[in-house]
């Protein structure tokens, strides 16, 4: 867990670059809500595939396609 102070506009860019290095160093998003929501159970495959389909020509959308073809495996 980290405390990320924004309170500044050098803060926030701070933040900003450290969440940028976590997300490329481990190839996980920060707080991806669609992922949590279906890790937990709380939507389904399908709701995660039409919501992965509508973002489907964006980084985000191949991200959850990821997480859609991991859950496969």
């Amino acid at each position: 867990i980290a405390w990320l102070d924004t309170g500044t506009h050098e803060s926030f860019a701070q933040a900003t670059n450290f969440i940028q290095t976590i997300e490329q160093r481990q190839g996980l998003k920060i707080a991806c809500l669609e992922e949590i929501a279906f890790r937990m159970g709380y939507i389904s495959m399908q709701k995660l595939e039409s919501i992965a389909f509508s973002m489907k020509n964006s980084s985000y959308g191949d991200y959850l396609q990821k997480i859609l073809k991991e859950s496969e495996e």
